[in-house]
């Protein structure tokens, strides 16, 4: 059992924007922060990011809706790749980014030479475990850090007990490595991409074929401890379950965490708005006192639509849980995403799956609001301006309905 915490501030609740779409997605759905990067030096060098006026654009618009902006620049430089950085951390300042995540020594120690008056939040990728850590990297000028993904409840909460004066900042949602927090050499050996430049090809998450193998520990004897099953053509047999400490809010709300951040730089969107409204909501929940098991398995449901893979408790507790969905339950796609008002009652949509006007469709409204569009009391439009009862992934079209308060940038699921 977790040991009862004081009730501390509401911690904030930080979102990926890996491009302009997620970007506005994290500040409708609720994000108090974002955290973005540019092309390069981000480990997410296969987002479309953010750089020169487009950033500036997008710091703006963060700020004006009280929302505020972190910059990557994590990745693990080589020689080679200093002037670049160099060249990045000059424009900084005039950005007006509110702190810059990193995790190499040499890019620390030139952002407090050219960028001074820029908060440093140290990446997970320096895998920080322990209080020595902490206070040397507080010494170093860092004024956040991000605990590695492998520590358990109990040592976030002696750690953060024990390094006052440094802010704290946990993961709590989505993938998790194969390898301590991206120290890893599967991409670059397998296709010459190295994960800490931004650029793995996560292969832990291929499919493979030809094995079969249950294997168990010579003092746990009748427990399997790994188990690798042929699927019936090729199968993922290395990949980590995804991080969801949904279920522990009440617990992170009193640890004293600073920061509960959500893994998701390549994810689309829809996955964005679902992930951050879900927490935002339960956040949200726990400061009003709305704590019950109903509450937040109403939350942990909303995940489900956006998982891909197990969703589990990592390291956080001694014995991990599985977070299982309710029996029946079938997940569903995000259809389309509301692009622009055209005449009262009708919008124009941009199509992400199949849609079918047969079928009934539920507008993601931030609080885990989902009104209902029930088949016959709505209709679509295709891109010629069809009346039509089916629209397919890449188009255009509209979307006519009845429901009031909706907004640019509402997803709808199917």
């Amino acid at each position: 059992m977790m040991t009862a915490l004081p009730i501390l501030e509401k911690p904030e609740l930080l979102a990926p924007a890996g491009g302009r779409e997620q970007f506005e997605a994290a500040l409708l759905y609720g994000a108090d922060a974002v955290y973005l990067g540019g092309p390069e030096l981000s480990l997410r060098t296969t987002c479309t990011g953010f750089a020169g006026d487009a950033l500036s654009k997008a710091v703006s618009e963060a700020h004006s809706s009280g929302v505020r902006v972190y910059y990557c620049l994590n990745a693990l430089p080589y020689d080679r790749n200093l002037a670049e950085v160099e060249s990045m951390l000059e424009t900084l300042p005039d950005v007006g980014v509110d702190g810059l995540i990193a995790a190499d020594p040499g890019v620390i120690l030139l952002a407090r030479r050219l960028c001074p008056d820029i908060p440093i939040h140290l990446s997970t990728q320096a895998h920080t475990v322990n209080r020595e850590s902490v206070a040397f990297w507080k010494e170093a000028g860092v004024m956040r850090v991000n605990l590695a993904r492998e520590l358990s409840a109990r040592d976030i909460r002696d750690l953060i007990a024990a390094c006052p004066g440094v802010e704290i900042e946990l993961f709590v949602h989505g993938a998790m490595c194969l390898a301590l927090s991206g120290h890893c050499l599967l991409s670059a050996w397998a296709n010459s991409r190295p994960a800490n430049q931004g650029r793995c090809t996560q292969p832990c998450r291929f499919d493979y074929r030809g094995m079969t193998l249950s294997v168990e520990e010579q003092k746990r004897a009748g427990e399997v401890l790994w188990n690798v099953q042929q699927g019936e053509d090729f199968s993922g047999i290395w990949a980590p379950h995804d991080l969801c400490l949904l279920r522990w809010l009440p617990w992170l709300f009193r640890s004293g965490a600073h920061a509960l951040k959500l893994e998701g730089r390549t994810k689309s969107g829809g996955y964005v708005a679902q992930v951050v409204d879900a927490y935002r909501t339960a956040l949200d929940g726990c400061a009003a006192g709305s704590c019950s098991p109903e509450f937040f398995r109403t939350c942990l449901n909303e995940l489900f639509h956006t998982a891909s893979r197990p969703l589990s408790s990592g390291f956080f507790l001694p014995r991990r849980r599985l977070e299982q969905p309710a029996e029946g339950f079938s997940p569903r796609p995000v259809a389309a995403r509301l692009l622009e008002p055209l005449a009262e009652g009708s919008w124009k949509i941009q199509v992400r799956s199949p849609w079918s006007a047969e079928r009934e469709a539920h507008v993601l409204v931030p609080g885990l609001h989902r009104p209902a569009l029930i088949p016959g009391a709505y209709a679509l439009e295709n891109h010629r301006g069809e009346r039509t009862e089916l629209l397919h992934p890449g188009m255009e079209g509209v979307l006519h309905c009845s429901l009031e308060g909706l907004e640019r940038g509402f997803y709808v699921r199917v």
